[in-house]
């Protein structure tokens, strides 16, 4: 801001400056003429000529100075843009004090543990030679091609992209602690989680290795839609996950959610969100995203909480008033059999039953087909939180 007031102060003084110039040259050739002209009487005719001369000299004056004053300007302002411009980086990028540029490129040499891949890129553990244990995310080539095709403005605005993504501090987000440009192709640095994602928790627990009492999935919901609540209300400006789904949903060892990936699909426009299941139907149809489409991921997400099931699943082509999870949940709230959709490893105590038909009936708005029928963020924290005391 400083710059561009500075910015219109010499604008405004090459205008004055170009004004006076201009008006003290007209008067000194009107002297000039004035004097070298006989003594004689002026004609009426040759005063309106030369008043005309004058007034015409003053405006093209102006207009030049103000010509030359903007184009001063012009290239002031191009300029500062440059200076301003986001240094364009190489190697590491570090945005914590427990990692170290050498640390980290030493241990990204090494063979690493793959903790999976996706559409996208795929997970490994790292351990520096400090200690910390390390999540990185190598992410696929960006443009499938050549390194060269890559510009540099589409790597520098991943760059911006991705140190915003680094400012983001809060209880249930997954801090992006460093990143490392190679070529055509990022290497993103994050805490490690223990437990692993929630679907990972969730395919424990349909495989009977683990128990996820109900308490501990309400906490993990509400875990999750305070995180967008941060990142719809809190941000300036608005940022959308884009891609939320139980492998973006990680958990450490209380079982606490921490979103991943926010905000990361906007930057990989190759990622197949269709298959998944958890994309509103909007972002099909019109291929409009906005924050109630993070809603209907959430109820996705609560959906597979209550029910145990995931949004693929066969079960749902069979069901009656299925077609879908949200569909199958819609048809069971209506039918006043919403029970019957709840996961029976945590059905138990009546007052937990109570809290899941409830959790039921705010999943189904959240999916409801018309954006503007499912609540924001906002409402849904207190519409979860009342359920239970956190």
């Amino acid at each position: 801001m400083e710059k561009m007031r500075s910015c219109r102060i010499t604008l405004g003084l090459l205008l004055l400056l170009c004004f006076h110039q201009t008006t003290v040259e007209c008067k000194e050739r009107h002297i000039r003429r004035l004097s070298s002209q006989p003594s004689s009487p002026t004609k009426p005719q040759d005063f309106k000529i030369g008043f005309k001369r004058v007034i015409l000299s003053i405006v093209l004056g102006i207009l030049t100075g103000l010509i030359g004053a903007l184009l001063f300007a012009f290239l002031i302002k191009i300029a500062l843009q440059y200076i301003n411009q986001t240094p364009f980086l190489k190697g590491p990028v570090i945005f914590s004090p427990r990692i170290s540029s050498k640390t980290l490129q030493s241990a990204l040499a090494n063979e690493n543990q793959l903790l999976g891949s996706s559409s996208n890129g795929k997970y490994y553990k790292t351990v520096l030679d400090n200690g910390l244990t390390v999540a990185v995310k190598v992410l696929e080539p960006l443009d499938g091609g050549s390194p060269e095709r890559l510009s540099k403005s589409v790597k520098r605005r991943i760059q911006q992209e991705l140190e915003v993504l680094a400012s983001l501090r809060h209880r249930h987000l997954r801090s992006l602690r460093a990143y490392v440009r190679e070529s055509d192709r990022f290497s993103l640095v994050y805490d490690y989680m223990p437990m692993g994602s929630l679907e990972d928790a969730m395919n424990g627990v349909r495989e009977n290795h683990l128990q996820l009492r109900w308490d501990v999935r309400l906490r993990i919901a509400v875990g999750v839609i305070k995180g967008l609540q941060y990142l719809h209300f809190i941000c300036d400006p608005q940022i959308l996950h884009y891609n939320l789904k139980p492998t973006n949903v990680m958990l450490d060892a209380e079982y606490e959610p921490r979103l991943a990936d926010c905000g990361l699909a906007k930057l990989m426009p190759n990622i197949d969100r269709a298959t998944s299941g958890y994309c509103a139907p909007e972002c099909f149809q019109n291929c409009r995203y906005t924050g109630k489409s993070d809603i209907y991921s959430f109820g996705m997400i609560l959906g597979v909480l209550l029910t145990g099931r995931y949004p693929t699943d066969p079960f749902f082509r069979e069901a009656a008033g299925g077609g879908s999870l949200g569909q199958w949940l819609q048809h069971l709230q209506q039918a006043g059999e919403a029970r019957e959709a709840l996961d029976k490893s945590i059905l138990g105590e009546e007052v937990e039953e109570d809290e899941m038909l409830m959790a039921v009936r705010i999943a189904v708005v959240c999916l409801s087909d018309l954006p503007a029928n499912r609540p924001s963020s906002d409402e849904l924290v207190t519409m979860l939180t009342q359920l239970h005391s956190f």
